[in-house]
Parts: C-alpha cells; structure tokens; sequence
C-alpha cells in the first residue's frame, strides 16, 4: 500500500529549533534532536532537520547534529542547509543521515544533483524548492534560493522536472507566501509539481488545521505532509494528524 507521510521539520538556526512567518521572526523553539526523539514516540515516519541560514552564512550544516541524531533515532531522518558539493553531502552521510536535501546548490549548479545520485543514490536525495506566486490569481511560481532572499525568476514546474531528470529521488516543496501563515498549503503548487514529476512530493509550508494536511494529500496530491509550528508548540500530536488522515479514508503507519 502507498502509506502518506506525516513528517515534522526542525528548522535549525545555530544549533537550536527555531520558528517564524515566511522565514524571518525567529523564536527559539528547543532542542533538535530532543524534539525529533520525542516526534519519533509519538509515530513521526521521518524528521527533517533543516540548517535554515548554512547557506545564506556559507556555512556546511553541522556534522554534529547529524551524529547525535544517529545515535538516538530509528526513523530516517533528512539533513538539509549548506551543501555544495560531493564532500559535504558524504561527511553528512557518513554521520547518519539517512538522505540529505539541496536547495539554493542544486539551482545554481544543477550537475550537483545528478552527481548526488549518482553517488548516493537517488533515494537518498532530495530536491529542496521554495517558491512564491508570482501574482495573487496566477497560477505561475518562481524559485527562491538563499532562505527565501533571493527570486531567481525560474519556473517553479519547469525546475521540478528538470531536478527529477537529474536524479532527485523526492522532492520538497515549501511555499513562501505559506510559511508560517496556518493558511493551508498552497494546493495548486504542490499538485501541479506532483503531476509535472514521478517522484514523491511533499507539501510543505501553512498548516493551521488538521484539515489542511488531508487537503494536501487529497486535493495537492502530496506523497507527504510536513509541518513544523503547529507540532513545535503543541497544538497537534504526530498521532492526532495521522488518526485524522485514517478517517478520511487515507493510508497511514502506525507501527
């Protein structure tokens, strides 16, 4: 059976969980390897820990964070921030990772992804894509790369495919416009990339409701769902999320 996803993202901002709205506002949030530890008990199929200012710092996302991660998790956890080329993405995965995430790398050099899978593995390697609407109304997207600073002006679909074709085994598509907002996903991006592509999306960005994780998977056509806020301060349980999806008649893992 195609079991859906239910995964919570740690963004990590020099060493620490943090949170805000489209990006900026930071609050400390917590510990990250605590934090996942605790979403693995509570039925979390993956965590991503995702060193959101590596790349706007120039910085290779903490090799330490990794290793902790390793020793005290079981479920696979994903690693993004920072990556440039091959050595960093191996001394990631040296150190547990189960996969690693690329983002603003892989758009200014996209032979980066294919060496990635071709080193790694295309399921070990996931494509990163922030995007914004380019006007209220339209169904048109461009790509963001450095946390969200800059709008490179590329097709949102367009880059999809192209990451696809070049060894990405999912991708992760986070919404600007979304981030933060408890809005809802934005439908129409995550579905018209999951139709553009055969590898598993997942919709990222606005959780508020537990109705909006259905809607990502039923009307986005996401292969996962991933939220951060509303599970970082309580507001759901990775358990009531994926008993709620169950309901509405979609396949998830409770074991």
């Amino acid at each position: 059976m195609d079991y859906k996803k239910v995964i919570p993202c740690l963004d990590v901002k020099d060493g620490r969980v943090v949170k805000g709205i489209n990006f900026v506002d930071l609050r400390d949030v917590g510990d990250p390897v605590e934090m996942a530890a605790v979403y693995e008990d509570e039925g979390a199929d993956e965590v991503v820990f995702l060193d959101i200012n590596a790349t706007y710092e120039g910085r290779e996302t903490t090799i330490a964070l990794a290793a902790r991660a390793a020793e005290q998790l079981h479920i696979p956890y994903i690693v993004g921030g920072g990556f440039k080329n091959l050595a960093g993405a191996r001394a990631m995965i040296e150190a547990g990772a189960n996969k690693i995430s690329i983002n603003s790398a892989a758009v200014n050099e996209p032979e980066l992804l294919t060496a990635l899978a071709t080193q790694f593995g295309s399921p070990a390697i996931i494509c990163a894509i922030d995007v914004k609407q380019v006007a209220p109304g339209l169904d048109k997207w461009t790509v963001l790369i450095n946390g969200g600073r800059t709008d490179t002006g590329i097709d949102m679909v367009a880059w999809a495919e192209e990451a696809a074709k070049r060894g990405a085994g999912e991708i992760l598509l986070t919404s600007l416009d979304r981030d933060g907002s408890k809005e809802g996903y934005d439908l129409a991006a995550t579905r018209a990339v999951a139709r553009a592509v055969d590898i598993p999306v997942t919709a990222s960005g606005g959780v508020g409701k537990l109705e909006h994780f259905a809607e990502g998977i039923l009307e986005g056509e996401a292969d996962a769902v991933l939220a951060a806020s509303v599970f970082h301060f309580g507001q759901f349980r990775i358990r009531e999320v994926k008993e709620y999806l169950a309901a509405q008649g979609i396949p998830v893992r409770f074991d």
